[in-house]
C-alpha cells in the first residue's frame, strides 16, 4: 500500500481552513443529534447550498463532521432526558437513562465518548485499509455490474432498514419513477414534462433533499414536540471506574467491529448497528437481567457500533458510487453539486479529497471526545428553545438557500411541494430515505441498464454470464424472495400439523 497519498490526505485535513470546518460540522452534528426529530440527513440537506462556495474537500469534511458528530450528540439527551436525539441512540436510553437515575450520568455520557471514540477510530482504520481495496476491485465493473449492483443497493434499502418494507419498496419505485423525468439521454424525447421548460433537465436533487428531509421533517416535528422536557439529571464523575472500563471493554470490541461490518451494507447504518450490538451483548451476558437497569455495556456496545458504522458507511460511497443510506445519498448529491463523482476512479484522481475526507475524521473524533462533555450543559439549554421558536428560522432558511442554488423561484415550488409531500409520508408510515435512495441511484441504473442491454443485443440474460453481476443479481433474488419464502414455510408446516391428526384419527378406525 502506497502511504504517500495517505499523508498527504494529513497535509490536507490540518490545513487551518478544513479544520475550522471539520469542528464547525462536529459541533453542528452534535447539536442536530441533541434535538429531536431534525436528523443529520436534514440538516445537511439543508446546509447543501452553503457548500456550493466553498472547495469540495471542505465541503465533505464538514458533512461528514455532522453525520459522525450526530450519532453521539444525541446520546447526551437519550441519558439525560431519555429523550433519545438519534434512532441510532433509542437503544441508548434503556441502560443510560437507568444508569442516570442511580446517579452514574456521568460514568454513562464518559462510556459512550470513550466507545465512540474507539468505534470510530476502528472504522477509520479499517476504511483506510478496506477502501482501496474495494476501489481496485471495482475498476473491473462496467454496466452490467453497476446495474446488479444499484438494483440489489436499492432493494437492500428498502428490505433491511427500518419500517414497513411494503412501503419502503412503493417509496423507491417513486423515486425511481422520480428519476426518468427530464430529457431522455438517449434519444432526447422529453418524458413527464408537461411542456414545462423548468422539467426538461430533470429534476434537481437539492430541492427533493430539502423539501423531503428539511421542511418535511420539520412540519412533522411541530406536531412531536409538545411534549415536555424534563430537569436533567447531574452530571459529575465523568471518567468510568476501572471495574466499569474492564466490563466495558469486550462490548467496546465487538460493537466496533459488528458496527463497521453493518455500516458497509446497504440499508444498514447506525441504527441497525446500534441494536444488533445491543442484541449480541444481552445474549452474550451471564447476566441478562441486568440489562435495561444501568449495565454499563448496554451503553458502551450501541455507542460504539453506531459511531463505527457512521464512518464505514462511507465506504460504498466513495468507492462504488453507491450511497449505503439516506444520509448517504444526501453527501453523494452534495458530491455531485461540486462536480465530484463518487466511485472507483476518486481514490486514484482525486486522493487529496478522499484521503482528506478519510483522515478528517480522526480529528473529527478527537474533537468529540474533547468537546463532549464540557458541551452537555450547553445542550440541555437549546433543548428548551421552543420549537416554535426554531422552526420558523430553519425553514426561512432552507427557502432562501435553495433559492440560491439557482436563483430559481421554481426550486422555491418544489421544496413546498416535497415538504408537503415528506410530511404526508411520514405521517403515514413511509420512509422519505428509500424514495430520495432511489431517486439518486435511478439515473444510474437506467444508464447502465440501457447500455447493458445493448451490450448484450437485447438479452437479458447476458447479466448471469458475467461473474460479478450474476452473483449480484443472484443476492438481489434471493433478498427479494426470502420474505415470500419465509411466509409460506410456516404455513405449510401449519397444514403439515393440521393434516396430521387426521391421519392418525383414522388409523383405529
Amino acid at each position: 500500500m502506497d502511504l504517500a497519498p495517505v499523508l498527504d490526505g494529513f497535509t490536507v485535513v490540518l490545513e487551518p481552513t478544513n479544520l475550522l470546518y471539520c469542528l464547525i460540522g462536529v459541533v453542528i452534528g452534535m447539536l442536530v443529534g441533541v434535538l429531536p426529530g431534525l436528523g443529520p440527513a436534514a440538516t445537511i440537506a439543508i446546509l447543501l447550498p452553503i457548500t456550493i462556495g466553498i472547495e469540495p474537500v471542505t465541503a465533505v469534511i464538514m458533512l461528514a463532521g455532522i453525520f459522525y458528530g450526530a450519532q453521539y450528540g444525541g446520546t447526551i439527551t437519550s441519558v439525560l432526558l431519555r429523550l433519545p436525539g438519534e434512532a441510532s441512540s433509542v437503544v441508548t436510553v434503556f441502560d443510560g437513562h437507568a444508569m442516570a437515575r442511580d446517579g452514574r450520568a456521568g460514568t454513562a455520557l464518559g462510556i459512550a465518548a470513550i466507545g465512540s471514540f474507539i468505534g470510530g477510530t476502528v472504522s477509520i482504520v479499517a476504511l483506510s485499509v478496506v477502501a482501496p481495496l474495494v476501489a481496485g476491485f471495482a475498476l473491473d465493473f462496467g454496466p452490467p455490474e453497476y446495474t446488479a449492483l444499484a438494483l440489489l443497493g436499492i432493494l437492500l434499502v428498502a428490505t433491511v432498514s427500518s419500517g414497513d418494507r411494503l412501503k419502503a419498496v412503493v417509496a423507491a419505485c417513486v423515486g425511481l419513477l422520480l428519476a426518468t423525468v427530464g430529457r431522455d439521454g438517449f434519444t432526447g424525447a422529453e418524458r413527464f414534462t408537461f411542456d414545462n421548460l423548468s422539467l426538461a433537465d430533470g429534476l434537481d436533487f437539492v430541492p427533493i433533499a430539502m423539501g423531503l428531509f428539511g421542511l418535511g421533517e420539520i412540519l412533522y416535528n411541530l406536531e412531536e414536540r409538545h411534549r415536555t422536557v424534563h430537569a436533567p439529571a447531574t452530571v459529575a464523575n465523568v471518567w468510568p471506574s476501572r471495574a466499569d472500563l474492564r466490563r466495558s471493554s469486550g462490548a467496546i470490541g465487538r460493537g466496533s467491529v459488528l458496527g463497521f461490518v453493518l455500516g458497509i451494507l446497504p440499508g444498514g447504518g447506525a441504527t441497525l448497528a446500534s441494536l444488533a450490538s445491543y442484541a449480541v451483548e444481552k445474549r452474550r451476558s451471564a447476566t441478562p437481567e441486568r440489562f435495561g437497569r444501568g449495565a454499563v455495556e448496554g451503553v458502551a456496545a450501541p455507542e460504539s457500533a453506531n459511531n463505527a458504522a457512521a464512518t464505514s458507511s462511507f465506504i460504498p460511497l466513495l468507492t462504488l458510487g453507491i450511497p449505503a443510506n439516506a444520509t448517504m445519498a444526501v453527501i453523494f448529491g452534495a458530491l455531485l453539486i461540486q462536480g465530484v463523482s463518487p466511485g472507483p476512479q476518486l481514490v486514484s484522481q482525486d486522493p487529496e479529497l478522499f484521503w482528506g475526507v478519510v483522515n478528517s475524521m480522526y480529528v473529527g473524533n478527537v474533537l468529540l471526545l474533547v468537546m463532549s462533555i464540557p458541551l452537555v450543559g450547553l445542550f440541555v439549554r437549546i433543548l428548551r428553545v421552543r420549537a416554535t421558536i426554531l422552526a420558523p428560522i430553519t425553514v426561512l432558511i432552507t427557502l432562501i438557500g435553495v433559492y440560491t442554488v439557482n436563483n430559481d423561484v421554481f426550486d422555491i415550488g418544489l421544496v413546498v411541494v416535497f415538504g408537503a409531500l415528506g410530511y404526508l409520508m411520514k405521517k403515514l408510515g413511509f420512509d422519505p430515505g428509500p424514495l430520495v435512495l432511489a431517486f439518486v441511484l435511478g439515473a444510474l441504473l437506467e444508464d447502465s441498464l440501457r447500455r447493458s442491454l445493448l451490450l448484450f443485443a437485447g438479452d437479458p440474460t447476458g447479466f448471469f454470464t458475467r461473474p460479478i453481476s450474476g452473483t449480484l443479481l443472484v443476492l438481489f433474488l434471493v433478498v427479494a424472495l426470502y420474505p415470500v419464502l419465509r411466509a409460506a414455510l410456516p404455513r405449510r408446516r401449519s397444514s403439515d400439523r393440521s393434516g396430521a391428526p387426521s391421519a392418525q384419527s383414522k388409523e383405529p378406525v
